[in-house]
């Protein structure tokens, strides 16, 4: 019960990215693919299902297949429960906080990371310490935070950021790169 495995997909909210992302508007996809705009506009906002042939007309009118809709389909239910114990982090020692492909992005730290490594999102994201310390490199200036610390960077910074203790935590949430900030 509740468990993200078990909910239907909104394939809707992935037509209606995936559609914007090519600066298509209903009416091309409508033309493209030999179904109807209002169709269309039932489809995106989750009022109809479209059958397997027609999802594939969908698809083939916005440049992809049915299947990378369906895996980009956020699921149905607006709550979705991840388990500290659900799955191991990977290797690197990341793990998602947040399943599917929504308007926020959450990661969870553990440990240090590619501290060469530079980072510039699209749009703002936000790192808060759970446990240990990290310095963030951005603007020109090191900013040192501890546990319970929180930045804000505004989209288009470019920012490193390192673990200063061992086991350090960090949580960072951003905004999801396909979303517009000036939409």
């Amino acid at each position: 019960m509740g468990d993200h495995k078990e909910q239907p997909l909104r394939v809707g909210a992935a037509v209606r990215r995936r559609r914007r992302a090519l600066e298509l508007t209903l009416a091309v996809v409508a033309e493209r693919s030999g179904l109807s705009v209002p169709f269309l506009s039932q489809v995106e906002n989750e009022r109809a299902r479209p059958s397997r042939h027609s999802l594939e007309k969908v698809a083939a009118a916005l440049g992809t297949t049915a299947a990378t809709l369906l895996a980009a389909a956020d699921p149905a239910g607006g709550v979705d429960v991840v388990r500290a114990d659900d799955g191991e982090p990977s290797p690197a020692r990341v793990r998602s906080l947040v399943r599917g492909h929504h308007q926020l992005h959450a990661l969870e730290f553990i440990g240090d990371h590619d501290a060469g490594r530079e980072f510039q999102h699209r749009n703002d994201e936000l790192m808060y310490v759970v446990e240990g310390g990290i310095e963030v490199e951005a603007e020109g200036r090191a900013q040192r935070l501890g546990r319970g610390d929180t930045l804000y960077l505004t989209g288009g910074i470019r920012h490193r950021w390192r673990a200063t203790v061992p086991e350090t935590r960090v949580v960072v949430v951003a905004v999801g790169d396909h979303l517009d900030p000036g939409a």
